[in-house]
């Protein structure tokens, strides 16, 4: 008596949408990088920030010496009451010739003098609180403020050092909220997800707005999302990749400008992609194989070609179609034509293994 066909679990290959999605090496950076310097020349009293310390905008950052811009703000007030009434004299002087000039009492040249006094009075004035204003303005940039809320760099002028106005640097604040990360994108790829997305294997986001993950150096993926800000039109010639941003928020400070991390790009989908379990394809010496159990109830090896990698299962780009029942264990006793029974639907899933010369197939490293 012979011995009964092999109990096998088989999965049907059914079309199905697949999320995909693409991993390239990026690095992080501030949104934006400011330079903080003095907009007068002084002494620097105080500093009043911790270096490599989160500083809000407004924040005072340095205090410059104060005395010589309030003495100059209490000459500017003063040189505005004495234009003042330097102008309401003339004024006053001006209203008084006026009926006397008609009467012919005062000369022409009185009588124009007097006006001319008047307009130049209205002009002193004018000048003089111009004046005010600037010397009260340059007495508030006696407090040096955060220009962006970020973090601040180190020092570069120290308390009792004196600075020269706008061409002295006393330090930067860097925006880390949003934070920037740069990375290239490789034009082979770039080529290959176009001509996917043409002939309909792939499906982009609605207007080529990928979300966008980031793996940190530990593995660990950061819980917040963000979006591409800008993907440049020209190849680097030296390296073959387009350079492109993301921007992500980052309120926390988690995130630090210049740390190494892998940037993920989803919302892609591949729709009526065919997979099958990992642990069903093997390799012979003529390639990727998979066993097909036919309408005789025989296990038949089928060439295939692999696509992507996704989860614990493959791509099937050609070899299978929709309905093919696939072979997911028991492939020890396998081989050409070999009968076999289908386990019911609940069968424990057995093993991959390999026999005569095949072994299962290897996943590709990089790929998602």
């Amino acid at each position: 008596m012979g011995m009964p066909p092999p109990e096998v679990n088989v999965v049907s290959v059914t079309p199905h949408t697949l999320p995909l999605s693409f991993e390239y090496a990026g690095q992080t950076a501030g949104s934006r990088e400011v330079e903080v310097r003095a907009r007068v020349p002084g002494i620097i009293l105080k500093r009043n920030f911790t270096e490599g310390a989160p500083v809000k905008q407004g924040q005072s950052l340095y205090s410059i010496d104060a005395a010589p811009f309030e003495a100059a703000a209490a000459r500017a007030e003063a040189d505005v009451a004495a234009a003042e009434a330097r102008y309401d004299q003339a004024k006053r002087n001006a209203a008084r010739l006026k009926p006397l000039y008609a009467e012919k009492a005062v000369s022409q040249k009185e009588h124009d003098d007097a006006v001319s006094a008047e307009s130049i009075g209205a002009a002193d004035v004018k000048a003089a609180r111009a004046r005010l204003t600037e010397a009260r303005l340059n007495l508030t940039y006696t407090r040096v403020e955060a220009p962006v809320s970020g973090v601040a760099s180190r020092s570069l002028r120290s308390e009792g050092s004196l600075v020269e106005g706008p061409q002295t640097l006393l330090t930067t604040v860097m925006q880390v909220d949003p934070l920037w990360v740069n990375f290239g994108i490789p034009d082979n790829e770039q080529a290959d997800l176009a001509r996917d997305a043409q002939a309909g294997r792939v499906a982009l986001p609605k207007g080529g707005q990928f979300e966008v993950a980031l793996r940190r150096a530990d593995g660990a993926i950061y819980e917040r999302t963000g979006k591409l800000n800008f993907s440049d039109v020209r190849v680097s010639p030296a390296t073959g990749t387009r350079e492109a941003r993301a921007e992500v928020p980052n309120p926390n400070g988690v995130l630090r400008p210049g740390e190494f991390v892998r940037v993920i790009l989803r919302g892609a989908t591949r729709p009526d992609a065919l997979t099958v379990p990992q642990r069903a394809v093997l390799e012979g010496p003529q390639g990727k194989f998979v066993y097909v159990v036919d309408d005789k109830g025989t296990a038949q090896p089928r060439p295939i070609e692999l696509g992507d990698w996704t989860g614990d299962a493959w791509v099937v780009t050609k070899g299978v179609q929709a309905g093919d029942r696939v072979i997911t264990d028991g492939l020890m006793r396998l081989g050409p034509g070999a009968p076999v029974r289908v386990a019911e639907a609940g069968a424990a899933q057995g093993k991959p293994a390999a026999q005569g010369g095949a072994k299962p197939a290897a996943q590709p490293p990089g790929k998602k």
